[in-house]
């Protein structure tokens, strides 16, 4: 069975690869790698290997997990599945063989959506034209605040059904955001112990820009100490609107 989650805009996690290091200052309180430690200390297999010199940076090792490629098959239903939460897909360190095993998987078990989200933007125009994007895949790029933008550049070349941005831990404000070819934005707040604050105006600022360019909106939560300490309510609305099929483009 997929791995039940609290993420508020997913159902369940897959993980073909697990390992990830530090790219941003997004990554400063990385959740994987706090639960990869966990994991770890409890013996799960998966993460014993944090001393592999498969990454480039403070981290656990990248390791790709060829049993993982063949669980989709077995899952009944239909399922909103978020891959790689204990890693990123697009890292370089990830062989773009086994990324194309990973869409193959994706494209034969079309009753499931996938959302697949990087910060390794910089990696996606240079291999978009050598994937063959499943219609059931979102794509999505993390943007933490002004500097990383870019990000969001890249994810445009990119022929996915849904492109979605993901602007958590957002730690600053994003007055630039263009969302031309863009269907879908998630803010959120940092989470953990020394969490930095998540100030509401920058939140209102992306919503605005959202309800403007007619996109999907969603608020995950504020974040703090724990991940629902501030709850999810934006000027008395809990904000949980996400891509319809109707909405869905082929570039």
């Amino acid at each position: 069975m997929p791995r039940k989650t609290g993420i508020e805009w997913t159902e369940v996690t897959w993980n073909p690869t697990t390992g990830c290091d530090r790219v941003s200052p997004g990554c400063d309180h990385c959740y994987a790698l706090t639960l990869a430690k966990r994991l770890k200390a409890m013996g799960a297999e998966k993460y014993q290997n944090d001393g592999n010199p498969l990454t480039s940076g403070p981290g656990f090792g990248i390791t790709l997990h060829e049993s993982a490629l063949v669980q989709p098959y077995t899952w009944g239903g239909r399922r909103v599945v978020f891959v790689n939460s204990m890693s990123d897909l697009f890292h370089a360190r990830v062989p773009l063989d086994f990324v194309h095993r990973v869409f193959d998987v994706i494209r034969d078990t079309p009753q499931h959506t996938y959302q697949v989200l990087t910060k390794r933007s910089s990696r996606l125009p240079r291999v978009a034209d050598k994937l063959d994007w499943p219609s059931n895949l979102w794509m999505g790029v993390s943007v933490e605040n002004e500097d990383h933008l870019y990000r969001v550049d890249h994810l445009r070349s990119v022929p996915a059904a849904v492109r979605f941005l993901s602007c958590e831990p957002l730690i600053g404000p994003l007055k630039n955001l263009d969302l031309n070819g863009i269907d879908w934005v998630i803010t959120g707040g940092e989470s953990g112990p020394g969490a930095r604050p998540l100030d509401p105006d920058w939140v209102r600022e992306i919503r605005d820009n959202c309800e403007r360019s007619h996109v999907p909106f969603f608020h995950k939560q504020w974040g703090g100490r724990t991940p629902k300490a501030g709850g999810r309510t934006l000027d008395g609305v809990i904000w949980s609107e996400m891509p319809l099929p109707s909405d869905r483009q082929t570039a």
